[in-house]
């Protein structure tokens, strides 16, 4: 799964993102099995044949909207600075993963349903680029480690914690809206969530001089 290529024109850019808006839309309702090109190009607003200018077919397309997604979390994580302070390059990094729970919900759960399915989609980029990039915030992670700026606890399991953690508000939004009667649309409660994931998640690990 290669990065998305940006079609030339500001027209064909914003075509799509309409696509891939209008898809990730469809594929969230009826996954990937059940959604169909037209159902998606109805969706867009635009004719079957246009959107198959820019997608060759849904497989295609599935990919570019789990790719839109992933590059959107691989951002952040490429921000971790060894040389940075860890609790606020940490602390960043779970403020910038809430905002996106906050504003891609769905994204975020599709992704996660692929995942569940074996990331049958998603297996290339995971084994290259992800794993690539969590190599390099290994060292990061470690670094810190070393001088004493953070406690010694696996990086692997760190990450994995922050993602599971902040991806949690978008995937069981309706549990959380069962329980607290709040979501993240919330200014309110998303204030709290980000001061108390934060502190859980750091308060035990960051060490100070």
């Amino acid at each position: 799964m290669t990065a998305l290529k940006k079609p030339k024109s500001r027209i064909g850019e914003v075509n799509v993102e309409r696509i891939l808006d209008a898809a990730l839309g469809v594929f969230a309702r009826h996954g990937y099995s059940g959604a169909r090109i037209d159902q998606i190009a109805e969706a867009a607003e635009m004719s079957k044949p246009n959107l198959l200018y820019y997608f060759r077919n849904k497989e295609e397309l599935y990919r570019a909207v789990l790719r839109r997604t992933l590059d959107m979390w691989l951002g952040p994580l490429r921000e971790l600075d060894p040389a940075k302070d860890p609790r606020e390059a940490l602390g960043n990094y779970i403020e910038c993963k809430l905002s996106y729970s906050r504003t891609h919900p769905m994204a975020s759960r599709l992704f996660a349903i692929e995942i569940m399915q074996g990331a049958q989609h998603l297996s290339e980029v995971l084994s290259t680029e992800l794993a690539q990039l969590v190599e390099a915030k290994k060292a990061t992670i470690r670094r810190w480690i070393e001088e004493k700026r953070l406690a010694d606890i696996d990086p692997y399991h760190l990450l994995f914690a922050i993602w599971a953690t902040t991806q949690h508000y978008a995937d069981f939004a309706a549990q959380i809206q069962s329980l607290t009667g709040k979501d993240l649309s919330d200014e309110a409660f998303f204030a709290a969530t980000k001061r108390s994931v934060t502190t859980i998640m750091l308060d035990g690990l960051v060490r100070h001089p």
